[in-house]
C-alpha cells in the first residue's frame, strides 16, 4: 500500500489514516488496525466505501434530431429514475438504439443531460461511523472528478504502449508515485489473469486478451463506479461465453478493495460487506445479462419498460416486448375465464390454460398468455395445460431441437425439445403440456 493512496484507501471512522502520520500508531504493516489514540477495542479497519447511484428523472434531448420530423428535438432518454444499490452488477439492456449508452455516457460525465439528476451516494460498511459517507450530485461535474472507470466497446487501447503501459495511464495521469503504480498495475493484471503480457503491444493480443488489459485499466484506479459499454460485442461468441463469468468475478472481487492481492481482497474485514464494485454495463445481448447480472433494466425507447432479477424478468414479463425481447415465446391469446388459487385460467384456441402470473384482470378480460418454447413438455399424461398437434418442422441444434408444432385450433406452436433423438423430425401426433405459462 503506498503512503500517498493510504488515507484514499482506508478510514477509522471516518477519518483518513497514513503511514508516518499522527496516527500511524494506529495500523500495523499490513494496514490492520492496532491500537492509537482512538484505542485498540474502539475502532476498526474498513475498505473503501461502497457507491449507490441514484438517478431522478433523468432526460436527455437532442434539438433538431428527430428522422422526418423537420428539425423537431429528439428525446433518447426519457424522465428516467432508478437506484442502483451499492456493488450490484446492473444492466441496462435493450435494442440498438434505445438510450441504454446515452444513459450510461451521461453517469460516466460525458454527456450532460437535459434535465434531471445523478446522485453518488457512498455509505461505510455496517456498523461504522456515518461520517466518511455522503451524497454527491454530479449531474454536471466533469468525468474526471467522478472517481468512474470505463470499458469502451473497441477497447481503446494505445497501440503503441505496452500492456503495462496502457493500465499505468490513469495512474500517471493522476501523478501516482512510481513505485506504487508499478504495484497497482501488476495487481491489476493479476486480477484479469494477465500478468505475463505485461510487456507486449495490444496487436500481439487476442481479442479477448485486449478487452482483460481495458477492464484492468479502468480498474488500477481504483474508481467508485465501473461502467461497462457493451466491453464483449467485438468478440466471437465461444469467447463472450467464456469471458462472461470471468466480468463478473472480477467485479465482484474488485470490490472489496480495488485490488485482488491485499490481505483484505482475500479474507475480508469486518463490517464491509464484500459485495463488489458497483457496476453499470450496457448490452444488447440478452444471454449475457441473464447470465451475470444481480439486476436489469430493460430499455425501450428511452425509458425503462421493466426492472428486475433475471428470473423474474424472463419468467413474469411485464408485456409483450419484454417477453419477446428476452427470447423466443408463444404469445396465445384468450379470455379470462376464472381462477384456481392464485392461478389465472385463460380459454384460447389450444383449450383451457392456467397460467401462474397473478392476474389483475377480471373474467371476460382479454389477455395474452406467453409460452416458452423450453417449457414445453412432449409426451405428457393428459392433464392441465395439455395440447395436442404434430410435428411440421423440425431444426436439429445438437443439444436441443426446434420444432414447429401444428396444434388444435389452427395454432402453430414452437417447441424446443432437449436432448433430441433421430425421430424427433417425423413425430407421430403426440400430447405435450407447458409449466409455464404466463
Amino acid at each position: 500500500m503506498g503512503d500517498q493512496n493510504w488515507g484514499d484507501r482506508y478510514r477509522v471512522y471516518g477519518k483518513p489514516v497514513r503511514r508516518g502520520g499522527p496516527d500511524a500508531a494506529l495500523t500495523n504493516g499490513r494496514g490492520i488496525v492496532t491500537g492509537g489514540a482512538f484505542g485498540a477495542a474502539a475502532c476498526y479497519l474498513v475498505a473503501r466505501m461502497a457507491t449507490t447511484i441514484t438517478l431522478n428523472e433523468l432526460t436527455k434531448t437532442f434539438p433538431g434530431s428527430a428522422p422526418g420530423s423537420g428539425g423537431a428535438p429528439l428525446t433518447v432518454v426519457d424522465r428516467v429514475s432508478l437506484r442502483i444499490e451499492a456493488g450490484e452488477l446492473f444492466f441496462l439492456l435493450g435494442p440498438s438504439g434505445c438510450g441504454k449508452t446515452t444513459m450510461l455516457r451521461m453517469i460516466a460525465g460525458f454527456i450532460e443531460p437535459t434535465s434531471g439528476q445523478i446522485l453518488f451516494q457512498s455509505a461505510p460498511p455496517s456498523g461504522a461511523s456515518p461520517e466518511g459517507g455522503g451524497t454527491r450530485d454530479v449531474t454536471f461535474l466533469p468525468p474526471n472528478r467522478r472517481n468512474t472507470g470505463m470499458v469502451f466497446q473497441s477497447y481503446a487501447l494505445w497501440p503503441h504502449m505496452t500492456v503495462a503501459q496502457n493500465v499505468a495511464f490513469g495512474l500517471n495521469i493522476r501523478k501516482v508515485e512510481s513505485g506504487e503504480r508499478d504495484r497497482r498495475v501488476a495487481e491489476a493484471l493479476r486480477m484479469v489473469r494477465m500478468e505475463q503480457y505485461g510487456a507486449r503491444k495490444p496487436n500481439q493480443l487476442s481479442g479477448g486478451q485486449q478487452q482483460r488489459v481495458a477492464l484492468a485499466r479502468a480498474l488500477v484506479i481504483r474508481p467508485d463506479v465501473l461502467l461497462l459499454d457493451e466491453p464483449l460485442s467485438n468478440l466471437d461468441a465461444k469467447l463472450r461465453i467464456e469471458l462472461r463469468g470471468e466480468i463478473r468475478r472480477i467485479c465482484k472481487e474488485a470490490g472489496a478493495t480495488g485490488d485482488s492481492g491485499s490481505s483484505q481482497a482475500r479474507h475480508g474485514v469486518s463490517g464491509y460487506p464484500g459485495n463488489g464494485i458497483t457496476t453499470i454495463y450496457v448490452t444488447h445481448d440478452q444471454k449475457e445479462a441473464l447470465s451475470i447480472a444481480d439486476r436489469v433494466a430493460i430499455v425501450n425507447g428511452g425509458k425503462i419498460v421493466q426492472m428486475g432479477s433475471p428470473v423474474e424478468l424472463y419468467r413474469r414479463p411485464r408485456n409483450a416486448f419484454v417477453a419477446e425481447f428476452l427470447g423466443e415465446t408463444n404469445f396465445i391469446p384468450g379470455t379470462v375465464v376464472g381462477t384456481e388459487g392464485a392461478r389465472t385460467v385463460v380459454q384460447t384456441a389450444l383449450g383451457r390454460l392456467v397460467s401462474s402470473a397473478v392476474s389483475p384482470e377480471v373474467n371476460g378480460d382479454s389477455v395474452v398468455c406467453s409460452v416458452r418454447p423450453e417449457a414445453w413438455r412432449i409426451g405428457a399424461p393428459d392433464g392441465m395445460n395439455t395440447v395436442f398437434g404434430k410435428v411440421e418442422e423440425s431444426v436439429y441444434l445438437g443439444e436441443t431441437a426446434q420444432l414447429s408444432v401444428g396444434a388444435q385450433g389452427g395454432v402453430r406452436v414452437r417447441v424446443a425439445a432437449l436432448n433430441p433423438g433421430a425421430g424427433t423430425r417425423a413425430a407421430p401426433p403426440m400430447s405435450m403440456f407447458s409449466t409455464q405459462v404466463a
